[in-house]
């Protein structure tokens, strides 16, 4: 757990992100940038969001701008929209407060039935600062960085659906672990260990923990399992006899690998900074999610 100095508290400059591309998402905004005007608190709303904000009198800014300007950003929409806006503003130790318009909602906490409210209370200093790892990775062609990126939930090598089997050589912390021959391979943090890792296999790990796993998947091999190491670790993952092969940051981004280039992943320096309200628990939201409350 890290102790998060850039946070500014109490929060006087709020920033309202919405999910892209999507016009429903303008009433409750709306209803939430009335909401914190009413507590004479400066709201401004991201500039993708306000293109379906029909007459809005509150001023627009980029991410960029974002990030150096407010105290707090509030993202309405599904894990997907929180984990592109964590990326983008963790650098610069932005807490953020996530309201589910999504499906599971494993980052964004809050409903839009208790948005007011919950908003409400956490403005008055009742909430839970949790700090998540993040990753970073760059590929190296030769000596040459070629591309780099970050991601909160997972980095994924993994073939095209069209081509045959990935073989990769994994190292860690400069020790040869394994060669994978496999569909692909996930390296997820604690964050992305309930997304594609979960479907693959992996293993739960709660968001405290200062590690990552390595969860192959579809290996060839009946042996092979998903591997757990520390956070402090760099992985290094050289690709082998491969053709059509990528790398992708959250489902976010991705970028077109060539035989022999090494990806090297590491822990970012800068955490994901999430408010919960008061009462939060992750074992709570994994029975819920997860739905293991259900009885046969």
């Amino acid at each position: 757990m890290w102790f998060n100095l850039a946070m500014k508290f109490p929060f006087q400059k709020i920033a309202i992100i919405g999910k892209h591309k999507t016009p429903e998402v303008a009433a409750p905004l709306l209803r939430l940038a009335k909401f914190l005007s009413s507590k004479k608190l400066s709201v401004v709303v991201d500039s993708l969001t306000a293109e379906h904000l029909k007459d809005s009198p509150y001023p627009s800014m980029s991410l960029a701008e974002i990030g150096g300007t407010v105290d707090l950003a509030i993202v309405l929409g599904g894990d997907g929209t929180m984990l592109n806006i964590a990326r983008t503003l963790s650098q610069h130790g932005i807490p953020l407060i996530g309201v589910n318009q999504g499906r599971l909602g494993f980052l964004t906490d809050l409903t839009l039935e208790n948005m007011l409210e919950t908003v409400e209370a956490m403005l008055d200093g009742k909430f839970i600062e949790e700090q998540r790892l993040l990753l970073a990775a760059k590929v190296m062609r030769g000596d040459v960085e070629v591309y780099h990126g970050w991601a909160f939930n997972e980095v994924v090598v993994h073939r095209n659906y069209t081509s045959n089997m990935i073989e990769c050589e994994v190292l860690v912390d400069g020790e040869y672990v394994y060669n994978q021959r496999a569909d692909g391979l996930i390296v997820t943090t604690p964050t992305g260990s309930t997304a594609y890792a979960m479907s693959a296999g992996g293993p739960i790990l709660h968001p405290s923990l200062e590690v990552f796993a390595l969860v192959p998947i579809c290996p060839h091999t009946l042996s092979n399992r998903p591997l757990v190491i520390k956070s402090s670790s760099v992985i290094e993952i050289l690709t082998h006899r491969t053709s059509d092969i990528h790398i992708r940051f959250d489902s976010h981004t991705d970028y077109d690998l060539q035989e022999h280039d090494k990806i090297v992943i590491t822990r970012h320096p800068s955490p994901v900074c999430l408010l919960h309200p008061v009462g939060h628990s992750y074992y709570h939201t994994l029975r819920e999610k997860l739905l293991w409350n259900q009885t046969l």
